[in-house]
């Protein structure tokens, strides 16, 4: 395994003790950044009480963690710590067996949600599923941040969008990709959502 463990889990404490609401926190990480922005896995819903089986989706549209990696090694060139980064795992991921001394070892935990913690280089999200999944394909992590801490990507279990927090220009970059499906967003603000 590429990425490490971390029972010391210190490094997510800006995250935990950020202040930001927990609902917030969990789709865009802490309130801090001067800009966000929202990576669609797929379409936003186009009326009122969609079902997300119902979303138009092309054939071979690309997997969540396919686009996560697109969106990650863009944002490698905002960061002064690619080789210095954290990833944090959704305990209650079904696909993500988590070995039984880092499900009960300490864990980050916010208001809803617990993860363990793991240490690596960015690119090591090459390697997630190997890593994780034994080869097959898994979901995002649900938090990523490099350890200079200037962006963080969040994935929730529930939205079908994962929230970036970063500098304008790296969510400009991110926008501006035309291989990614991101737009700006507002935290704060009530996001789309399928039922």
């Amino acid at each position: 395994m590429t990425l490490t463990y971390c029972p010391d889990t210190t490094a997510a404490d800006w995250l935990v003790r950020s202040g930001t609401p927990a609902t917030q926190l969990m789709t865009f990480g802490p309130a801090s950044f001067e800009a966000f922005g929202r990576l669609r896995f797929i379409p936003d819903p186009v009326v009122p009480g969609q079902a997300e089986t119902d979303a138009d989706i092309p054939a071979g549209h690309p997997l969540d963690l396919t686009q996560a990696r697109r969106a990650l090694r863009l944002l490698a060139r905002f960061t002064s710590t690619p080789q210095d980064c954290y990833f944090c795992v959704w305990e209650g991921y079904s696909d993500i067996p988590l070995p039984p001394d880092v499900r009960h070892g300490p864990l980050v935990e916010i208001p809803h949600r617990r993860y363990a913690l793991l240490r690596g280089a960015l690119h090591d999200i090459d390697a997630w599923e190997a890593d994780l999944g034994g080869g097959q394909p898994i979901a995002p992590p649900a938090f990523v941040w490099p350890a200079d801490r200037r962006w963080c990507f969040a994935s929730d279990v529930d939205p079908h969008w994962a929230g970036i927090g970063a500098e304008q220009a790296a969510i400009d970059a991110l926008i501006g990709d035309p291989r990614l499906d991101v737009v700006p967003a507002r935290p704060a603000e009530e996001q789309p959502v399928y039922r």
